[in-house]
């Protein structure tokens, strides 16, 4: 998890208030949402330096030794003038790069400032969910009805460029500084998306606080589905009302959808989870890097007493990251609920953000997070039970410019047109990137059956409706909950 949390749909931690006093884990939160929420979900334990345990550190050392000569020599005698805020930020940067972990970041002005906005409203962005990866920046998740699942934007898709600026060598902070901005802004993303590289044009919009979505299946009414967006601060409510509600309506058994969920907070996670899980069963473990690990309970204290009794399936995919993670293990281990879908993403680790000073914190990776069982699925995530993906079609990449292709046009994006073409039931031909007669009579055939002018050529407006139908055919032809369905209907 990562990114300022994304707590409802990219949203940030509060700031805690500070004690003059040591300790106090503040919070444990899933990462910190930006405009894209920032990386993947991180567990931010969030904590001021000044509230931890004093270890006086000899500066004396030989190590602090040759950081203070160095830092003296470049001040002193460096052959142009100095700035040495940026000498100092430079050195903790370089301590924290060191670590070669994605989840570990000093953050100096507007970025720590982004950080410390509040995770209980909405934000304005393109509702993603990134992290740094190798060189570049990689979706963890899109969140449901937001610009960028809209555009077709899928987890492990990886951003080599925003608004034309390479993000080669970028922190998931300035690429969500570079990828956020105010609702009807525009904002171009170059995506790599395996061997295939293409340009996407998004509108930012108000991604909304709202984190649940429930109704009864259309045709089997005692079946509830519930889907969760984000674990944000009104999200056990959310659910907790949403039960009750399905109950209301006839649901005698629940869909848990937390597909394209990268995280949130981790207490809202945690209290979710009790609810469908006996008291006095683990629902996760933190582990230090010394010490024995802190094991996480359900009960009253964080259900409030209510509880779920009724049949339960939770579907989940490669992007289900963090906190609902979390929320899948503990159903999976500690309830026996079955997991339906693909394996989830693998954000295993907990990060603790401290603050320098008014204008910089940083964050660091101060534990690991372990399923009921004591399992670390740290970049290996969690293998549901029913294996369970969407048809092939699903995972084209976007076609999204604004080029015509036409008769004897070769081209790898016309293959991936070819391939939605045949899912939409018009057959191109040979599916091999060459704009044949026969692809063309399938374009000329599709655009008859869909009102638009018979040109027998791929323009921007046959491509948008082409891919208007695919997204809407992804979405009646979802195996994973069909298959939830049948297993609660038995």
């Amino acid at each position: 998890m990562e990114e300022k949390p994304q707590v409802t749909p990219e949203t940030t931690p509060k700031k805690p208030k500070r004690q003059k006093r040591r300790v106090s884990l503040l919070i444990y939160i899933s990462s910190t949402l930006l405009a894209f929420f920032v990386g993947i979900f991180l567990t931010i334990l969030v904590v001021g330096l000044n509230n931890r345990t004093s270890q006086s550190l000899d500066t004396s050392t030989a190590g602090f030794s040759k950081i203070s000569q160095v830092y003296q020599t470049i001040s002193q005698q460096y052959y142009r003038k100095t700035d040495k805020t940026k000498l100092i930020n430079g050195a903790i940067k370089g301590m924290i790069n060191s670590l070669d972990d994605p989840y570990s970041e000093y953050l100096a002005g507007s970025d720590a400032s982004d950080l410390d906005n509040t995770i209980s409203g909405s934000f304005e962005g393109i509702g993603a969910e990134i992290q740094k990866k190798g060189n570049y920046i990689e979706i963890v998740s899109p969140i449901a009805g937001s610009p960028a699942k809209k555009a077709g934007l899928k987890a492990n898709d990886v951003i080599t460029a925003i608004n034309g600026k390479s993000t080669a060598g970028w922190s998931a902070t300035k690429a969500t500084n570079q990828i956020r901005g105010k609702k009807n802004t525009k904002v171009t993303l170059t995506i790599k998306r395996g061997k295939q590289s293409f340009k996407v044009n998004l509108k930012r919009d108000v991604i909304p606080v709202k984190t649940v979505n429930a109704r009864i299946d259309k045709t089997h009414p005692t079946v509830g589905y519930i889907q969760i967006t984000s674990f944000s601060e009104p999200t056990f409510k959310e659910v907790k009302a949403a039960i009750t509600k399905l109950r209301k309506q006839g649901a005698k058994s629940f869909v848990l959808d937390v597909r394209s969920n990268p995280g949130g907070i981790m207490q809202q996670a945690l209290k979710i989870s009790s609810m469908f899980v006996a008291n006095g069963k683990p629902l996760m473990q933190v582990k230090a890097r010394t010490g024995a690990a802190t094991v996480y309970k359900a009960g009253k204290s964080q259900d409030g007493g209510f509880k779920v009794k009724e049949p339960v399936k939770v579907l989940i995919d490669d992007g289900s990251a963090s906190a609902s993670e979390i929320f899948a293990a503990a159903l999976n281990q500690s309830a026996n609920v079955e997991l339906i879908g693909t394996k989830s993403f693998g954000k295993g680790t907990v990060q603790q953000v401290s603050q320098l000073d008014k204008h910089s914190e940083f964050k660091i990776t101060v534990a690991k997070w372990l399923t009921p069982n004591g399992s670390w699925i740290n970049k290996r995530g969690l293998t549901p039970n029913i294996t369970a993906k969407y048809p092939s079609y699903a995972y084209l990449p976007v076609v999204s410019d604004k080029k015509t292709y036409q008769l004897d046009d070769v081209s790898s994006k016309i293959k991936t047109l070819q391939k939605e073409l045949k899912a939409v039931g018009q057959d191109p031909g040979t599916i091999n990137g060459y704009f044949s007669t026969t692809t063309q009579q399938a374009v000329t055939a599709f655009q008859a059956a869909n009102d638009l002018d018979q040109t027998g050529k791929l323009d921007t407006a046959t491509i948008d409706k082409l891919q208007t139908m695919i997204t809407k055919k992804i979405s009646d032809n979802d195996v994973a909950y069909n298959k939830a369905v049948e297993q609660l209907s038995k």
